[in-house]
């Protein structure tokens, strides 16, 4: 079985959401800029707590930000 990889629409839906800026975000869920940039990149899962701060800032639910795909090598 492989590992299960996390991924997000961070970086579309700051885009749809007036361009929000990393840092609007950031600021928005109590993380830092970096933080953001490393999400986006999928550099970086977010824990639970985070997850659910950053669909709230979007007005979405959970499933709507982040997705996972299983990674069958």
């Amino acid at each position: 079985m492989g590992k299960i990889l996390v991924g997000n629409h961070i970086r579309k839906l700051r885009f749809h959401h007036d361009e929000m800026t990393q840092q609007q975000l950031a600021d928005k869920v109590g993380v830092t800029r970096q933080t953001i940039v490393a999400l986006e990149k999928g550099n970086y899962s977010p824990s639970l707590e985070l997850a659910f701060r950053i669909a709230r800032a979007f007005n979405l639910p959970l499933e709507e930000v982040f997705f996972y795909e299983d990674d069958i090598k």
